[in-house]
């Protein structure tokens, strides 16, 4: 009997091994870019539910084609309106940025994890439990929005690929002609 136990427990154990090996591998989603792959480490620790969310629109696919609609050079590029801002399917450039998903909005995950080059963010409205599905990667640090705009990874390789994302015009960032992800990929680059 005792051995039974025994073998159950390590049963139990390796399966709880091999998912969390699993949902690491899930912990990096890679965005195609017109100049390369930018890999993002995510932050599942950090803001479980707005990681799901960004795994689960990139494995259905919906970032592929989603242009970057305001990016503001030494600051940061958006993208992810899955609504407005696929290039492939129904984009309306005056509505890109403004839409979401089909999904409802998310409950605001701030941490202390700092604003840095790299840092990617969940974009939202005044609304602090506004996000959806839109994020951002910054160019540069800023501070400002430290505990302000929830934090769900930092890119890991590939920001020079970031770094040629084109810039838009006007203190909004507004991009005409917009670069875009070609394809969103989760699990291991």
């Amino acid at each position: 009997m005792k051995l039974s136990h025994i073998l159950a427990a390590g049963l139990v154990s390796i399966a709880a091994f091999s998912a969390s090996v699993a949902r690491a591998a899930d912990e990096y989603l890679t965005l195609q870019l017109k100049d390369g792959p930018v890999v993002i480490k995510l932050m599942p620790d950090v803001a479980p539910n707005s990681v799901k969310r960004l795994e689960d629109l990139a494995k259905k696919g919906e970032y592929d084609g989603v242009v970057f609609h305001r990016v503001i050079d030494g600051f940061m590029a958006q993208t992810g309106d899955v609504k407005f801002g696929n290039s492939t399917k129904g984009y309306q450039p005056k509505m890109a940025g403004m839409g979401g998903s089909s999904l409802p909005d998310l409950k605001a995950e701030f941490s202390k994890v700092p604003f840095e080059r790299g840092t990617v963010g969940m974009a939202r409205s005044q609304n602090p439990d506004s996000a959806n599905s839109q994020f951002f990667i910054m160019f540069a640090p800023g501070s400002f929005l430290n505990g302000q705009y929830t934090v769900v990874g930092k890119v890991v390789s590939g920001m020079e690929a970031v770094d040629k994302i084109k810039r838009g015009e006007g203190s909004n960032g507004e991009v005409s002609n917009p670069d875009k992800i070609i394809k969103a990929t989760v699990g291991k680059p």
